[in-house]
């Protein structure tokens, strides 16, 4: 227990299980500038995806005094671009920046220590063990829930450029690249259908994401949302409950 000195506000001791701040600089700026972005995104894609899908009821007037459908659209593509240039950008900084910004890159399902640990971690967020590992990256969850949201993207990117060429014609380059998806889902609404299923795939994650963060910042004694703000992971114990410093 603390002692206390007697003045308000001051403690003269604590025992040695006061907690100890331990700072590791994990996320560097461009893998925070990536993260916010495709935050940014995502969250623009979700909201015109979900319009363009069920569209708002027409306005009043005449049709060429609105533009409201074209806004929406533009939005959705534009944020789309940024959203696939922002991966490709991602996936050439992992070869440049340090070990953690590869990880979400590369599975290691032949490593036994991490199937262990996400065995491991898949209990402590069932609530069946009590103490949480620490991990300076993502922990094995994260870790494979982060890699499953880039394959994710990766679907959406080339269902959406896709559904794109079509407006953009066979000769333009977005046929050129993305018109083989047509020979996996020849007719064209299959391929609006899986996009529009995506996006409800994207919004389940992001809520997963968020209560994982929140609730691991809050029990695991590890910073999880501020790190992703300052790049520093902070252990708020020591490293005696399992620590691990692990990235392919």
């Amino acid at each position: 227990m603390a002692q206390a000195s007697g003045l308000p506000g001051v403690i003269d001791r604590v025992d040695e299980r006061a907690p100890r701040r331990q700072t590791v600089y994990v996320y560097q700026a461009p893998v925070r500038i990536w993260h916010w972005t495709t935050v940014l995104c995502i969250l623009v894609l979700g909201v015109t995806g979900y319009l363009i899908g069920s569209p708002p009821p027409s306005l009043s007037g005449e049709a060429s005094a609105h533009y409201q459908m074209g806004y929406i659209r533009f939005a959705h593509f534009a944020a789309g671009y940024v959203l696939a240039i922002g991966l490709v950008f991602r996936f050439v900084w992992a070869f440049f920046g340090n070990r953690w910004s590869r990880q979400i890159f590369v599975l290691p399902v032949w490593d036994r220590t991490w199937i262990r640990g996400l065995i491991y971690e898949l209990k402590w967020y069932m609530f069946l063990v009590r103490d949480p590992k620490k991990y300076i990256g993502h922990n094995p969850v994260g870790h494979a829930s982060m890699f499953g949201l880039v394959l994710l993207l990766v679907f959406m990117i080339c269902t959406g450029f896709a559904m794109y060429a079509e407006g953009a014609g066979r000769e333009s380059w977005q046929y050129a690249m993305f018109g083989w998806v047509f020979s996996i889902f020849p007719n064209s609404q299959d391929v609006h259908t899986w996009h529009h299923l995506g996006l409800w795939a994207v919004v389940i994650f992001v809520v997963g994401h968020v209560y994982a963060a929140v609730r691991e910042d809050i029990l695991s004694r590890q910073s999880m949302i501020s790190a992703i703000v300052s790049g520093e992971r902070v252990f708020r114990d020591d490293f005696r409950d399992g620590f691990k410093d692990r990235a392919p």
